[in-house]
């Protein structure tokens, strides 16, 4: 079995991107994630990286459709590595639910994503649909 850097190197390699040090922890930490990351939890996790360097990795991967923006949490866009296979759009979309008691973004992968029907001369290239309450962790400590 391939270690994490290994896996990391081959995959940016994979996706015409040159795997240096600081873009294969900035893979990993995404990829070893449960759920999407915000830039503060992703520099948390990458006290060695700078901030810079990790923001110019995740705009590489972003412009290669390599990670999805979530948009709709207080703490702003969260990061998530996409697994679509087309570097022009996002296949792999699914929905996302935002807790608003302990503010984590938790992926909904297991949902169909709502089709919408854009009136003419629109041309959508991604969307992103995130649900707000509360989560069942949070819900099960609110009855008690």
């Amino acid at each position: 079995m391939p270690t994490a850097a290994t896996y990391c190197a081959d995959w940016l390699q994979d996706n015409g991107i040159k795997p240096t040090a600081n873009r294969m922890l900035v893979v990993r930490t995404l990829a070893e994630a449960a759920r999407p990351l915000s830039m503060s939890e992703i520099e948390d996790e990458l006290l060695t990286v700078d901030k810079s360097v990790i923001s110019r990795t995740l705009g590489l991967l972003r412009e290669r459709h390599l990670v999805h923006l979530i948009d709709g949490a207080e703490e702003g866009v969260r990061y998530e590595l996409c697994h679509s296979h087309s570097h022009t759009s996002d296949e792999d979309q699914h929905l996302h639910f935002y807790c608003e008691q302990c503010h984590k973004t938790l992926c909904l992968e297991e949902i169909e994503m709502p089709s919408v029907n854009l009136p003419d001369g629109f041309l959508s290239h991604s969307s992103s649909f995130v649900i707000k309450g509360l989560c069942p962790t949070c819900s099960q400590r609110t009855r008690m």
